[in-house]
C-alpha cells in the first residue's frame, strides 16, 4: 500500500471543487475524479450534468460509484499525514486554540485559515495550500473561529477592500454595486494604517495615564503636605488654646480665691464679734442676778454697803453701731474680665506677631503699572510710589487705563497659590488699597466693592478706616496703622489686612470666590484742602528674629 500511495501525489488527491483530499473519491466517464458529494451536489445546482474540469456534458447522469484504488490511496495519505500532523502539531485544547476544521479524531489546533475555503487548518491539511498550484493563490491568515464574519453577508465572498468613505470591509461585488465611486484600499494597506492610528492613540492614552499617575502622585502629595500642614495647624491652635484656657482657668481660680478670702475675712470678723458678745452677754446675765439678789435681801446694812460698787461697776461695749463688713463684689468681677481681657489680648497679639512672620514668607515685590493709572496719578521711576498731582495729565487712549477713579493697578498678578505686599501709607489723611479682579472695569464711576471684584479697605478724611463687604463697614483700631499688609491665599478665597507694626488684624475677606487673576490696587486719595501729603509706598519686607525691619 505504501509503494501504491507512492504513485499518487499529494496534489493528485485534491477534489477541483472543494480543493481538499478526496472523500469517497468517484470517477466521471471522462477519466475525472472528485469527492462523491461533491459532484452530485454539483450537478444538482445546474441543469445539464457537465463535468467541473473538461465539461463534458452527459445525456444522463452517470451513475457514479466509489472508486476503491483511489480511496485507499487518498486514506493512506490521509493517514500519514495525520500521523505526520500528531507529531508536528498540537491538539486543541487550550482555550483560544482554534480547531482545524479537516481533523476527523483528535481535533488539532490550526495554524492558518484560509478565506477562501472558509475552514480552517492544522500543520498536516495546510500542505496542500502551500504545494498546489491553484491553492497557493487562496489567503491565509492567522486562524480564527469566527470565518463567517470574514465573508460578506450580501454577496458571500471574501472581504478583501476597505472603503475608505464608509470606512468599512467590502468584497469585490460591493465595490461595484453598493459603494460605486468610493474610495477603496485593499484590506493589508487599511489594516496597516489603522494600526499605526491604534498604535498613535495607544501611545496617547498612556501618555495620558502616565500623565494622570504623575497627577494621582501631585495629588497624594499635596494631601501629605496638606495633612502635615493641618497637624502643625492644629498643634499650634492646642497650644494657643490651651494658653488661653489657662488664662480663663486661672482668671477664674484667682476670682473665685478673691471672693473666698473675702468671705472668710467677713465670717471671722463675725465669729469675733459672736464671741465677744457671748462674753458681754454671760457678764451681763451674771450682774443681773446679783442685783436680783440684793433687791430681794432684808439686810437694810447690806445693801445700802453693797450698792455703790454694783452701780458703780464699768459699763459693757456699746454694740449699737458695730456692724460686720459688707464686703462688694461688682468691682472684682469686672476687675478680672478686664485683666482675662488684657491677658488674652497679649496673647491674641503674640499670635498675630507669629502669624505675620508666617505669611510675610510669601512676600512678592509688587510694581504699579503706569498703563492703568489715572491721569492724576503720578509714579516715581522705580514703579513704587505714587501720589496724586495737581495737573491731569494727557496720555493716548488705553481701555486699561482708569479714567475717573484714581486708581492703579500692581504687578504681578496671581492665580493661584498665596500673595503679600506691603504699602506705606504713614502721613496721608486718605487711601485705599487691596486686591482687584484684573477684568474689572476702568471706566467711568467705580464703587469698590467684591461684588464687583474689588477687595479694599481705606481711610477716608483721616479718621475713618473703612471697607465694603455687601455694604459700607466702619472699622474700629486701636491704632492708626502706618504700614498696611495685604495677604491673599487663591485658594483658601480670603484676603486679609494687617497693622504690621502693630501686628494686628484690620480686616478680612472670607469665603471669597476668585475665578480670575487678581492684581494690587491702591489709590492715593488728596487731602481735603489739596495740600500736600506724602505718596503711597510699596515697601520692601524684610524679616527679624524680633518681627520685621521694613524699607520704604
Amino acid at each position: 500500500m505504501a509503494a501504491a500511495s507512492s504513485l499518487l501525489s499529494q496534489d493528485q488527491c485534491l477534489c477541483s471543487i472543494c480543493l481538499d483530499v478526496f472523500i469517497d473519491p468517484v470517477t466521471t466517464p471522462c477519466g475525472h475524479n472528485f469527492c462523491k458529494t461533491c459532484i452530485t451536489q454539483h450537478w444538482n445546482c445546474n441543469v445539464r450534468c457537465v463535468c467541473p474540469l473538461c465539461n463534458e456534458a452527459f445525456i444522463r447522469r452517470p451513475e457514479m460509484k466509489v472508486n476503491t484504488f483511489i480511496s485507499e490511496m487518498v486514506a493512506a495519505i490521509r493517514q500519514s499525514a495525520e500521523n505526520h500532523a500528531s507529531r508536528r502539531s498540537e491538539p486543541a485544547d487550550k482555550p483560544g486554540d482554534v480547531e482545524c476544521d479537516i481533523c476527523t479524531g483528535t481535533k488539532l489546533k490550526a495554524i492558518k485559515s484560509c478565506l477562501k475555503c472558509e475552514a480552517s487548518y492544522c500543520q498536516a491539511h495546510l500542505e496542500p495550500h502551500l504545494t498546489a498550484e491553484r491553492l497557493k493563490s487562496h489567503q491565509l491568515i492567522q486562524p480564527v473561529a469566527n470565518l463567517d464574519d470574514r465573508m460578506c453577508r450580501q454577496h458571500h465572498k471574501s472581504l478583501e477592500l476597505f472603503c475608505k468613505t464608509d470606512q468599512m470591509c467590502l468584497c469585490v461585488l460591493c465595490t461595484v454595486l453598493n459603494h460605486k465611486n468610493h474610495s477603496f484600499v485593499p484590506l493589508k494597506e487599511a489594516y496597516e494604517g489603522k494600526k499605526v492610528e491604534l498604535e498613535k492613540s495607544t501611545a496617547e492614552i498612556r501618555q495620558k495615564i502616565r500623565q494622570r499617575q504623575v497627577k494621582i502622585l501631585e495629588i497624594e502629595q499635596s494631601a501629605m503636605l496638606n495633612r502635615q500642614a493641618a497637624g502643625r495647624k492644629r498643634a499650634e491652635g492646642v497650644q494657643v488654646f490651651a494658653a488661653l484656657k489657662q488664662c480663663v482657668e486661672k482668671s477664674q481660680a484667682d476670682f473665685i480665691k478673691t471672693i473666698e478670702e473675702k468671705q472668710k475675712s467677713a465670717e471671722k470678723q463675725a465669729e469675733d464679734f459672736i464671741k465677744e458678745l457671748q462674753q458681754d452677754i454671760s457678764e451681763l446675765v451674771e450682774r443681773a442676778a446679783e442685783l436680783e439678789l440684793l433687791s430681794h435681801t432684808e439686810d437694810h446694812l447690806h445693801l445700802l454697803q453693797s450698792y455703790p460698787c454694783i452701780c458703780t461697776a464699768p459699763p459693757t461695749k456699746d454694740w449699737t453701731w458695730v456692724r460686720v463688713h459688707h464686703w462688694s463684689h461688682e468691682g472684682s468681677l469686672v476687675k478680672a474680665v478686664a485683666q482675662l481681657e488684657e491677658t488674652i489680648s497679649k496673647e491674641v497679639k503674640k499670635l498675630l506677631e507669629v502669624e505675620l512672620k508666617r505669611i510675610q514668607k510669601f512676600a512678592v515685590d509688587v510694581t504699579l503699572d503706569p498703563d492703568t493709572a489715572h491721569p492724576n496719578l503720578i509714579l516715581s521711576d522705580d514703579k513704587k510710589q505714587v501720589h496724586c498731582g495737581d495737573v491731569t495729565m494727557y496720555f493716548p487712549d488705553n481701555t486699561q487705563r482708569f479714567d475717573t477713579s484714581l486708581f492703579v493697578l500692581g504687578k504681578p498678578s496671581l492665580s493661584s497659590g498665596r500673595f503679600y505686599y506691603e504699602v506705606s501709607v504713614q502721613g496721608r489723611s486718605g487711601w485705599e488699597l487691596g486686591m482687584a479682579r484684573k477684568s474689572i472695569r476702568k471706566k467711568g464711576e467705580i464703587r469698590p466693592k467684591p461684588q464687583d471684584g474689588y477687595w479694599t479697605v481705606g481711610l477716608w478724611n483721616g479718621c475713618i478706616y473703612y471697607t465694603v463687604d455687601d455694604f459700607p463697614v466702619s472699622l474700629s483700631l486701636k491704632s492708626k496703622p502706618e504700614k498696611v499688609g495685604v495677604f491673599v491665599d487663591y485658594e483658601e478665597g480670603l484676603v486679609s489686612f494687617y497693622d504690621v507694626d502693630a501686628a494686628a488684624l484690620i480686616f478680612s475677606f472670607t469665603g471669597c470666590s476668585f475665578l480670575h487673576k487678581l492684581l494690587p490696587i491702591v489709590c492715593p486719595y488728596p487731602n481735603a484742602d489739596y495740600s500736600y501729603s506724602p505718596p503711597l509706598i510699596i515697601s520692601a519686607v524684610y524679616q527679624t528674629d524680633h518681627l520685621l525691619c521694613r524699607t520704604n
